[in-house]
């Protein structure tokens, strides 16, 4: 699935908030004036004093281990070329975000104006103080290979240029897992490589380093075979130049076991492919479009092994597989450099992570039953979690062996857990339900749809094919908006119930039937069909649509009423339940009932205990409920604290492989060291809790807004709990982004409920 990127969204997207997307954060309390007092002045001179007795302790003091410089002069930005440093912002700033994302790793990015090399090398050289490590980004060639080199010689930090050897790192891996498996070595493969760039030349240099011999690499550029003799060669080209009586691509390659193009689209046709030799392996890596089309190559040797760009296709080879996790494993051995050891570490991690078994979460975020190693899948997909703690401790490990590391880790398995404490792993599951849904989109009847948010968010969720949108609404309100914002929704589904006469007639004698017991007539029933909510209700209840979105600008309850008296609960459900997932820097968090019940008993406690459990299981997490209270294991009395101690009395009953506590209050719950000092008996001592339980709608809605507004937190939800079918009402108000990730949920539950 190619995403479509629209202009203004795009330039929305930076503008919105505060421009670009970056903030620096500080890590220590501010509050008091002695805090300011030790952050600045007086007490800032104290570190300041160590680090000048000793330089070495600037790691110890301040941020420098880990922070990376993402640095450009914008000669090279892809698919833009020289677009000027200040215009190559956003793609660093955008670099920045990604390291942090997958490797926790702050970043300052850094646009300087200058093509000069020798300029660029002495600006950059005189950065080291600050820097753990530097990232060059989008610097064109052959300038790139001589300031790389020079950089690396007189720095004493990580510095990588991943436009050369990203690509490299993650093609190799790919290589290697192909080779395996049409049973060919690579030191007798005869390779072509197209394109004759920073990242074509770092690919044929690291390819060498793994085996292949030179006299079988045929490099091209735009002018045909680099051959020897060519009079317009450079010295980065002549290296490669070839004796081969060949001159066209055409001609190269007869006969190759291997194609890697890292050029432009299409120079590739069929009777290319059909003329190399048999298994043909062909890495089309041109960006946006390869050079041949996979569907294409694919139809026509059906025995070919390949790999893109793009994340529509099997096999993509995407940078972010590597240098995050490269930059995290320099960083925390304190490397010197980036050298040869490190980059083949980080290629054998790869190519051996994919032959691994993948585990269920990484399976399910792709919507299948089972990833394993072959043809279609060579390397690790840029959602498996096991990235971080895989290439980093193998890149640190090379680094350690090869004498540059200045920091040796003696704790390996403290090291793992480390890893997976700097990206806060389950930050990652917006992204995994993201991705789940693509897999198999479903039909989501939104109920508000003629709404101009809503259908900016619809438009998201249409381009990323997350869902099959249905507008439930006015046909003319609707298009109007749509065509008064520019919006491209033309393949939506429009249901007016105005022009819907049969179904009307169809649902208003459903609605009939099952409430004419209590106290609904044909008008009352007629009057319900012209409610959207109820009218959208009626859609899923007969399979017109697959699950129900409403609620971003009417109240909860009004909005929910409809769909528990169309659709109903579930078998065994006595009432539904509202959950959030809280995502914060220390996890995420199951928070039940926050929206649906008011004040329930400690029996109906236990019913919500249960479903926000299964919730928490859902979304791959063992979950460890804390019911909460104002009170501790007894320590005060009220109605409170005996309906939770009663709650989870029944709920152990019920539930006996739980785990569960309360009393307890919330801070206690989460605070682990505190509950082994002072209630080391509390099943929730050894890893705190994750889900939690409030014992009435008063104090949950409270909590979680505070959270969001003041404690910085993200919540997803509310996702309802209980229902016979898919329902999901928005939080009044929503953000497009909330709508996003509450349409994924309901594609991703009415998924389960197809499969189970």
């Amino acid at each position: 699935m190619s995403i479509k990127i629209r202009k203004q969204d795009a330039l929305d997207y930076h503008t919105q908030g505060q421009p670009g997307k970056i903030e620096v954060v500080p890590t220590k309390q501010l509050s008091t004036q002695i805090d300011l007092a030790l952050a600045y002045s007086p007490g800032v001179a104290e570190p300041c004093k160590e680090i000048a007795a000793n330089k070495e302790d600037v790691y110890k003091y301040t941020a420098k281990g880990n922070l990376v410089a993402v640095i450009s002069n914008g000669t090279a930005v892809l698919g833009l070329g020289n677009i000027g440093p200040e215009a190559s912002k956003p793609v660093m700033e955008g670099k920045g975000v990604l390291f942090k994302k997958f490797a926790g790793i702050d970043v300052f990015d850094i646009e300087i104006d200058q093509e000069d090399p020798d300029e660029f090398i002495k600006i950059v050289k005189a950065l080291e103080p600050t820097f753990g490590g530097v990232n060059l980004e989008d610097i064109k060639a052959p300038e790139c290979f001589k300031i790389e080199t020079e950089l690396r010689d007189k720095m004493n930090i990580p510095i990588m240029h991943d436009d050369q050897h990203g690509t490299a790192i993650i093609s190799s891996a790919a290589l290697l897992n192909a080779l395996e498996l049409v049973g060919k070595k690579i030191e007798n493969t005869k390779m072509v490589m197209n394109g004759a760039g920073a990242a074509a030349i770092s690919c044929s240099r690291l390819y060498i380093a793994l085996g292949l011999k030179q006299e079988n690499l045929i490099m091209c550029d735009s002018k045909g075979v680099i051959k020897k003799g060519r009079p317009d060669l450079d010295d980065t080209k002549r290296e490669f130049a070839t004796s081969h009586n060949v001159s066209t691509l055409q001609e190269a390659i007869v006969s190759a076991d291997v194609f890697v193009g890292l050029s432009k689209a299409d120079v590739l046709v069929p009777a290319d492919i059909m003329a190399m030799a048999k298994d043909p392996i062909v890495f089309a890596l041109a960006n946006p479009n390869p050079e041949i089309a996979y569907d294409v190559a694919k139809r026509t040797r059906p025995d070919l092994i390949m790999a893109t760009g793009r994340s529509d296709h099997p096999n993509q080879v995407n940078n972010v597989l590597g240098f995050p996790y490269i930059f995290r494993g320099a960083l925390d051995v304190r490397a010197t450099e980036i050298n040869e050891a490190m980059k083949l570490a980080a290629v054998k991690a790869l190519a051996e992570l994919a032959k691994e078994a993948v585990p269920d979460t990484v399976a399910k975020a792709y919507e299948v039953n089972k990833i394993e190693f072959g043809r279609e899948y060579l390397i690790p997909k840029p959602l498996d979690p096991r990235l971080i703690t895989t290439v980093s401790p193998a890149v640190a490990k090379a680094a350690m062996d090869s004498g540059i590391a200045k920091n040796h880790i003696k704790d390996w398995g403290q090291y793992h857990k480390d890893l997976l404490k700097r990206i806060g792993i389950d930050e990652k599951l917006t992204s995994r339900l993201i991705e789940q849904a693509k897999q198999s989109p479903k039909r989501v009847v939104f109920a508000e749809a003629d709404n101009i948010k809503l259908l900016k968010a619809i438009q998201v969720i249409q381009d990323e094919e997350i869902a099959k949108p249905i507008l439930l609404g006015s046909r003319k309100e609707i298009e109007r908006l749509i065509a008064e914002f520019n919006l491209e929704l033309n393949e939506c589904k429009i249901v007016d119930p105005s022009e819907e006469v049969e179904l009307c007639k169809k649902f208003t004698q459903a609605y009939y039937m099952k409430r004419q017991r209590k106290g609904v007539t044909q008008a009352d029933a007629e009057k319900m069909m012209q409610d959207r909510n109820a009218f959208g209700a009626m859609m899923v209840e007969f399979g017109e649509a697959d699950a129900l979105i409403s609620g971003l600008t009417r109240d909860y309850s009004k909005t929910i009423l409809p769909s528990l008296q169309i659709i109903g609960l579930a078998p065994g459900v006595k009432k539904v339940a509202g959950m959030y997932i809280i995502l914060s820097k220390k996890g995420n968090f199951f928070v039940g009932d926050c929206t649906v019940n008011v004040n329930p008993t400690a029996e109906e406690l236990v019913g919500i205990i249960g479903l926000v459990s299964r919730g928490a299981r859902v979304f791959d997490t063992e979950p460890r409920v804390a019911v909460l209270s104002y009170s501790n294991f007894g320590s005060s009395n009220g109605e409170i604290p005996a309906k939770t101690r009663e709650a989870v009395r029944l709920a152990k009953e019920k539930y006996p492989s739980l785990i569960i506590e309360g009393d307890i209050q919330a801070n206690v719950a989460l605070d682990v060291e505190l509950q082994r000092e002072i209630y080391p008996f509390s099943s929730l001592a050894k890893e705190g809790a994750n889900t939690l339980i409030f014992p009435n709608l008063e104090s949950g809605n409270i909590a979680y807004k505070l959270l969001m507004e003041i404690g910085g937190a993200e919540a997803i939800g509310p996702i309802l709990l209980g229902m016979k079918k898919p329902v999901h009402i928005l939080q009044l108000g929503s953000s497009i982004r909330e709508i996003v990730s509450m349409t994924a949920i309901a594609v991703v539950d009415a998924q389960l409920r197809i499969d189970s």
